[in-house]
């Protein structure tokens, strides 16, 4: 196998540009992305993600092309195919949603995968970082590879795959930080693989013993988030009947030493939302209905329907006609202190409440306006008018921005209504929370 790594990152989002600008500390990396608007971004040092900080990212870019000018290291961004043409290692961390019918949407995969086997040669590896079901690599997107490139699996090419682990907005646990899964198609190829991300991620490897245990293990982290998370979801739909608080029971429970602290809320995102229906997928083909990830699935698809009638519920009880009403929405990305505003089910939220007749004004400092209107089709505020009153405020997510905000001074009256989805507002100020 070749001793010179020369790294191409396909896909430079939340995944790869942290992967990309790591590997760049030790190897000569080209990062490619189709999004021309991101790369000329990139090229500036600026990550509009926020993923890495942009004097991070300027340390270790390169003006020209390392794999053409015998640089040690460096990171170059690129949307032109040429640039990843000399790599001998290729890395895909392409999304993989699901469609409107929550079936696994492997097209990013498959054009990526064509976009590799353009500039295929012989030893070459791919590593696929995407989550996916058990078999995705070798049975979808190695024939992919071999009919674009015209080489032979295992033979004129290797694969590897090592699932990523990036947790978006999370400054402490990044991605050199978080223990790493690798496997390869080949014993041989496996350990080449482990000994690329042991290099430069400090945490360490786990070498699994084949591609489909690697992704398997991939998309059972995430489903079980989300089961956890369903149960913690039940009980606040119970504990609500009940005019118990969920998260003082929740408080109570925890002071035993295995109780998992798990919290009600909205799961969205493009993981925990996500991945849980790459299995229940597969595992339907091979004859077999998932019950309970399934079930978990469409227990947190509720929440946002639970939480709007759950404010509407409050604004009755305090004399607020809820038709025609302002009511302010604090977020619109999926989680806290990112900007990622895929699968956010913040927008169920809003959705419902306008379906009660309530005028939404959402407010997310995080967000970027225009792809939130690209994105859901409404209307999101960068900054709040001091003069605008509401009838109830909900906070959907956790910005630090909005804890230092007065929630009770942007009430209409003091029977105003705050409802607090993520639990954690001073009880003092809210009406109630999920």
């Amino acid at each position: 196998m070749k001793k010179e790594r020369k790294i191409a990152i396909i896909g430079l989002g939340y995944v790869g540009l942290p992967l990309a600008r790591l590997f760049a500390t030790k190897y000569p990396v080209v990062g490619f992305d189709i999004n021309t608007d991101r790369v000329k971004d990139l090229q500036k040092g600026k990550d509009t993600t926020f993923e890495v900080e942009d004097s991070v990212l300027q340390k270790v870019l390169a003006i020209e092309n390392p794999f053409f000018n015998n640089h040690s290291k460096g990171l170059y961004c690129s949307a032109n195919i040429e640039d990843i043409q000399n790599a001998n290692i290729y890395i895909i961390t392409v999304p993989t949603p699901v469609d409107k019918h929550n079936r696994p949407d492997l097209t990013p995969l498959y054009k990526s995968s064509e976009t590799v086997g353009k500039v295929l040669k012989e030893n070459d590896i791919v590593i696929y970082e995407s989550t996916v079901y058990p078999g995705v690599t070798e049975e979808e997107c190695v024939p992919v590879l071999e009919k674009v490139s015209g080489l032979k699996f295992n033979k004129g090419f290797f694969v590897g795959y090592s699932p990523e682990r990036i947790n978006p907005g999370d400054k402490e646990h990044t991605v050199e930080k978080i223990l790493k899964v690798t496997s390869g198609s080949t014993p041989e190829i496996g350990k080449v693989v482990d000994d690329l991300y042991k290099s430069v991620i400090i945490a360490g490897t786990h070498l699994a013993p084949t591609i489909k245990v690697a992704e398997a293990s991939k998309v059972i982290e995430n489903s079980q988030r989300d089961i956890n998370i369903a149960f913690m979801n039940e009980l606040a739909k119970i504990f609500s009947l009940m005019d118990i608080d969920t998260h003082d029971v929740l408080e109570a429970a925890g002071t035993k030493w295995n109780f998992l602290k798990f919290k009600p809320g909205l799961v969205g995102g493009h993981c925990i939302g996500v991945d849980p229906f790459y299995l229940a997928q597969k595992a339907q083909e091979i004859g077999y209905y998932s019950e309970l990830i399934l079930a978990a699935r469409r227990l947190n698809d509720s929440m946002g329907a639970f939480v709007a009638s759950q404010v509407v519920k409050l604004m009755i009880k305090n004399d607020i006609k809820v038709k025609g009403s302002k009511i302010l929405n604090l977020g619109i990305t999926f989680k806290e202190n990112c900007p990622d505003i895929r699968n956010s089910k913040a927008i169920d939220v809003i959705t419902n409440l306008q379906e009660y007749g309530a005028e939404v004004i959402t407010f997310d400092p995080w967000a970027n306006y225009e792809e939130v209107n690209e994105e859901y089709e409404i209307d999101c505020l960068t900054n709040l008018s001091e003069n605008m009153k509401y009838d109830a405020v909900i906070l959907t997510v956790a910005h630090e921005e909005f804890l230092k905000l007065d929630l009770k001074g942007l009430l209409k009256d003091d029977n105003g209504v705050v409802y607090d989805v993520k639990g954690i507002l001073n009880k003092e100020i809210i009406s109630k929370r999920l």
